[in-house]
C-alpha cells in the first residue's frame, strides 16, 4: 500500500514540476485603455518540435478588432519549443468588453484559451480649460498638376548635356589652335626636344614620363619623316622596318645609328614596363643618342624621297590613320551611347524609382509571367483545368513520397513548372488510389492530406512553417480544402534564409485526390497576383468512369 502511495505522489510532484504539452496561456498587457488605443493579446505555449500547431486567425476576436496579427515567435529548448504569437485588438467604442475563449489546435486537437475582460475608457475633455472653436471651412483639395515637372526635369537635363558637349568640344579645338605648326618633322622633333627639356620631368622624379615623351619625339620624327609606321610597332619591329627602308632608299645610315636607337628604345622600355630607374648620366646620354639619331636620319633623308615611288609604305601609313581614325570614331559612339543610357536610367529612377526601372529595364521573372501569354490546359484524370502562365511538364514525383505511401497509389500524375521545393513553382497533381476488397472505397481525408504534403516540405528543409485551412470551393462548385502560409528556405549556395509563401487546394473525388500548389518568394510584388489569377482559374472537372 505504501509503495502505490509512494507511485501516486512521485507522479503528482512530476506534474507539478513539469509542464503539461498542450496547454495555451492568453495573457493582455492591458485591462484598460482608451478609444482606438491598442491591447497586445498573447498566446503561449509548449510543444514538441514535431507537433503542428495552428493559431487562431480573424479579423475580430468577438467584439474586439484585430488591427495587427505578429509572426509566430519560437525559441527552442532541447526537444521543445516554446511559441509565443502576439496579437494587436482595439475597439473604438468606450464599455467592458470580453475577449472570448480563443481555439488552438495542437495535433489538431482544440485546446481553448481563457476569456479576458477588458475596458475601453473615453477621452476625458476639459472645456474649462481648453477651449472650443469652430469647424473649420472646407480647403479644396489641389487639382493633379499633371507630369510637366518629368518633362521639364528632361529638358534641363538634355540641355545642361549639350552645354557640356559644346564646352569640351570648344575647348579641344582651342588647344589644338594654340599648338604651333612646324613646317617640317625636323624642326617639329627638335622643338619639342627643346620643350622636353625644359620640363625637366627626370630632376623631378618623373622618369616614366621622361622616356615615353622621349621615345614618342623619335618615332614621331621617323614617321612623318620616312613613313615608317613607327607609333604602332615594337622596338624591335621598329629597327626591323627602318633597316629595310634605309637599304630600299639608299640611306647612309651608320651601325651605330640603329644600335644607339635601339638601345634607347629599350632602355624606355624597361623605365615604363619594368619600373627600371637609371643613374642620371645614362638619362643625358639617352637623349644625346636620340638627338643624334633624328640628326642623322634627317641628313640622310635625300630631298627628293618625296617624288620617290612610295606607295607601298604610303599604303601601309594610309591603313594605320584609317583604322587609328575608326577607332577612335567606334570609341566615341560607344561612349556616347553608353552615356546616353545611363543618363536616361539615371532620369527614369529619379521618376519612376529603382525597383520600376529593375523589373522594366532589365526584367523580372515573375513579372514577366504574369504579364506573358496565360495558357489554359487540363491534366490528369479526374483532370484540373486551370490557366498558367507556361505549360506544366509531367515529372515523375516517387521520389517525393515515401514508399509506404506510394503501395496504396494505384495512379499518379504529376505535372510542374519551375520547383515548388525551389524559390518558384507550380504543381498539379491526381493520385489514384488502390482498391481492396475489404475497402473498395480508400478514405480519404483532405486536412490529413495537407499535413503530409508539409512533413514533405519539411523533409526537403522547410523550417518554421505556418499553416491556414479553410473551406474552398471552386468556380464551378467543386468543393475543397486550401491551407496557405509561409516558411523559411535556406539557400544551399549562400546559406541564407529565404521566406517564402505557398497556397495548396486539396479536392477529393472519387478514389482519388486532386491538388495545386503555388509556391513563391514572400517579398515578390508580382507572384501574389499570378497566384491568384492561377486559383480562380481552378476548375475540377467530373472523373471519367
Amino acid at each position: 500500500m505504501k509503495k502505490y502511495i509512494l507511485s501516486l505522489f512521485m507522479l503528482l510532484m512530476s506534474l507539478a514540476v513539469f509542464p503539461q504539452q498542450g496547454t495555451v496561456t492568453a495573457s493582455i498587457d492591458k485591462k484598460k485603455n482608451k478609444i482606438g488605443a491598442q491591447f497586445n493579446l498573447t498566446l503561449k505555449t509548449t510543444v514538441d518540435t514535431s507537433a503542428m500547431v495552428v493559431f487562431p486567425k480573424g479579423n475580430n476576436f468577438g467584439p474586439m478588432m484585430v488591427i495587427r496579427d505578429f509572426v509566430v515567435d519560437t525559441v527552442r529548448k532541447g526537444n521543445k519549443y516554446d511559441l509565443t504569437k502576439k496579437y494587436g485588438l482595439t475597439q473604438f467604442d468606450s464599455g467592458r468588453y470580453s475577449i472570448p475563449k480563443l481555439k488552438v489546435l495542437i495535433n489538431k486537437k482544440p485546446i481553448f484559451t481563457d476569456t479576458l475582460n477588458v475596458e475601453v475608457a473615453n477621452v476625458k475633455v476639459d472645456t474649462l480649460q481648453q477651449k472650443l472653436y469652430g469647424i473649420k471651412e472646407t480647403i479644396a483639395a489641389p487639382k493633379p498638376s499633371g507630369s510637366w515637372w518629368m518633362y521639364l526635369l528632361i529638358a534641363i537635363a538634355t540641355v545642361g548635356i549639350g552645354i557640356v558637349v559644346f564646352y569640351l568640344i570648344k575647348k579641344i579645338q582651342i588647344k589644338k589652335a594654340e599648338q604651333p605648326v612646324y613646317k617640317t618633322p625636323i624642326e617639329k622633333a627638335t622643338s619639342l626636344l627643346r620643350n622636353l627639356e625644359n620640363k625637366q620631368l627626370w630632376q623631378k622624379g618623373e622618369v616614366k614620363s621622361y622616356y615615353s615623351e622621349l621615345t614618342d619625339i623619335a618615332r614621331t620624327y621617323i614617321e612623318e619623316e620616312i613613313h615608317v609606321p613607327a607609333m604602332e610597332s615594337t622596338t624591335s619591329e621598329l629597327i626591323t622596318a627602318l633597316r629595310k627602308v634605309a637599304g630600299q632608299k639608299r640611306l647612309s645610315l651608320s651601325k651605330e645609328t640603329f644600335v644607339n636607337l635601339e638601345k634607347v628604345l629599350k632602355q624606355a622600355d624597361l623605365v615604363k614596363f619594368a619600373k627600371s630607374q637609371p643613374p642620371e648620366f645614362e638619362i643625358q646620354e639617352d637623349r644625346k643618342r636620340i638627338e643624334n639619331s633624328i640628326v642623322l636620319i634627317h641628313k640622310a633623308v635625300p630631298e627628293e624621297i618625296v617624288e620617290e615611288d612610295t606607295n607601298v609604305l604610303d599604303a601601309l601609313m594610309q591603313e594605320k590613320l584609317r583604322k587609328r581614325k575608326k577607332q577612335k570614331r567606334v570609341t566615341t559612339i560607344v561612349i556616347s551611347s553608353i552615356g546616353a543610357v545611363l543618363l536616361g536610367l539615371a532620369i527614369l529612377i529619379g521618376i519612376k524609382g529603382v525597383d520600376y526601372v529593375k523589373d522594366n529595364v532589365f526584367g523580372h521573372p515573375t513579372k514577366s509571367l504574369l504579364e506573358g501569354e496565360w495558357i489554359s490546359s487540363e491534366y490528369g484524370n479526374p483532370s484540373i483545368a486551370l490557366e498558367t502562365p507556361e505549360v506544366l511538364k509531367r515529372i515523375n514525383a516517387e521520389d517525393f513520397l515515401p514508399k509506404d505511401a506510394m503501395a496504396l497509389i494505384k495512379d499518379m500524375q504529376t505535372f510542374q513548372y519551375g520547383d515548388i521545393f525551389g524559390t518558384f513553382g507550380i504543381m498539379v497533381a491526381t493520385n489514384t488510389y488502390k482498391e481492396t476488397p475489404d475497402q473498395p472505397q480508400a478514405e480519404i481525408k483532405l486536412d490529413d492530406a495537407i499535413e503530409g504534403e508539409i512533413k514533405l516540405f519539411e523533409r526537403k528543409g522547410a523550417q518554421r512553417i505556418t499553416v491556414y485551412k479553410e473551406d474552398y470551393t471552386d468556380k464551378d462548385g467543386s468543393v475543397g480544402m486550401k491551407a496557405y502560409g509561409t516558411y523559411l528556405r535556406v539557400d544551399p549556395e549562400n546559406r541564407k534564409s529565404i521566406k517564402m509563401a505557398y497556397e495548396m487546394i486539396y479536392f477529393h473525388q472519387g478514389n482519388g485526390l486532386q491538388k495545386i500548389i503555388v509556391v513563391h518568394e514572400e517579398d515578390d510584388r508580382y507572384a501574389k497576383p499570378l497566384t491568384d489569377r492561377l486559383i480562380k482559374s481552378v476548375e475540377l472537372k467530373t472523373a471519367a468512369p
